[in-house]
């Protein structure tokens, strides 16, 4: 009941405390001591194989129990952990506390790790779970390792944009974003942006694909296509792929969650996820020419880009879409030669969004020779004075964020 308590909206305090289990657990506890005397279920799934055993044996086998011991252990710790994160989260201002214990609960296995030699399973953190989590796939091979990290870098991005969008990402980095005022133009363009890279990538949408977004689909290789629904025609379209994965996640903007967590040897990393809206009141014009309204416009699109780009990352849009995306390099200037080598001529009058601050004005000369008309960046540098009169002398709008948007 606890759990189906606090899944409620805004439930009552006195309610919750009232439904914090105090007597199961210590039984099961208990019984789960004493294994080597107390056979403890707390999975249904386990009876058949108890009554099975006691049928053909007369009594549970020694190992049968200490696995059971383990498993109750488990589920009182997992009781327990979902009770202590939501009261602090709840009643305390404490996001890092001295004991962190986070409940998870298996998903499914993946077909494989992040290499076929390696084992992996997937979990959901209780208990919201909540975004890729939560997907229901309706076709396709069983999802592998990468295929779930790519969804979910997919899921984050998309998250970004109201309008019908399209992301298509490769290596869990964006390869293409657009938004339009239908979903079959956004993917139109968010493909067009870098028509080698989604092979074998994963598109995500935040809109219905229906029939004819699914023919365009089935033309290209791609491991997976997410979307909060898909018609009817659309999933008899996609039966002529049947190893194609299919994810219908309802509800795109649920599951943000509020922490990332990643591994190190013995131990792990926790931070805030970066989820604040944009604020351009922060913003500061730095060079003699300035944005017009649709420059700031495009701006705000090429950060909400930029920021699900591996750094170092830059990104060229216009208007809603990209026309070109550098990421995942060592030195910002080699982030920019890869985009203006994929953008070529599309470069030209668009504008350049980048990750992070510019150590040396070569960057800002590469891009205005590929034709760039204006740069957002977070500013920042011990040489900014020399980048902003770069900016200038090559007739380049720039406007400084003040927000660094590193993704590692």
């Amino acid at each position: 009941p606890f759990e189906d308590i606090i899944k409620q909206d805004n439930p009552v305090m006195e309610e919750v405390i009232e439904n914090i289990d105090i007597g199961g657990p210590t039984l099961v506890r208990a019984a789960a001591k004493n294994f080597e005397h107390v056979t403890v279920i707390v999975n249904p799934d386990r009876y058949k194989d108890v009554i099975e055993e006691l049928r053909s044996k007369g009594e549970v086998s020694l190992e049968k129990k200490r696995e059971l011991a383990v498993e109750a252990f488990e589920h009182i710790a997992r009781y327990d952990a979902i009770i202590a994160n939501y009261l602090r989260e709840r009643l305390t201002k404490n996001k890092f506390p001295k004991n962190l214990v986070i409940p998870l609960e298996k998903v499914q296995p993946t077909r494989y790790g992040e290499n076929p030699h390696q084992e992996a399973s997937f979990y959901r953190i209780l208990p919201y779970g909540g975004g890729i989590t939560n997907a229901e796939q309706l076709q396709g091979k069983q999802l592998s390792y990468n295929n779930i990290l790519d969804a979910e870098a997919a899921l984050d991005c998309l998250r970004e944009f109201s309008e019908p969008t399209a992301v298509i990402v490769k290596h869990t980095s964006p390869c293409g974003i657009a938004s339009a005022k239908n979903i079959m133009d956004a993917w139109k363009k968010a493909f067009e942006t870098d028509p080698i890279s989604p092979f074998g990538g994963i598109v995500a949408f935040n809109r219905e694909v229906e029939e004819k977004l699914a023919e365009e689909l089935t033309k290209h290789f791609l491991e997976i296509v997410i979307a909060p629904h898909f018609g009817k025609e659309a999933l008899n379209v996609f039966k002529k792929k049947k190893n194609l994965r299919l994810l219908q996640v309802r509800d795109i903007y649920s599951g943000r969650g509020n922490f990332v967590y990643r591994s190190v040897n013995g131990g792990m990393l926790v931070q805030d996820k970066d989820t604040g809206e944009i604020d351009t009141s922060n913003w500061k014009v730095v060079t003699r020419k300035k944005p017009n309204k649709e420059d700031i416009e495009s701006m705000i699109f090429a950060v909400k880009c930029v920021k699900h780009v591996k750094s170092n990352a830059v990104v060229f849009v216009k208007e809603s879409k990209t026309v070109a995306i550098g990421g995942g390099q060592t030195s910002r200037i080699d982030a920019v030669r890869v985009a203006v080598d994929k953008g070529g001529e599309r470069i030209r009058d668009s504008i350049m969004a980048s990750d992070g601050f510019f150590p040396f004005r070569d960057a800002i000369d590469v891009a205005a020779d590929a034709g760039v008309r204006a740069i957002v960046q977070p500013g920042g540098s011990i040489r900014d004075k020399e980048i902003i009169e770069a900016a200038d002398e090559r007739g380049i709008c720039m406007v400084f964020t003040g927000q660094r948007y590193f993704r590692h």
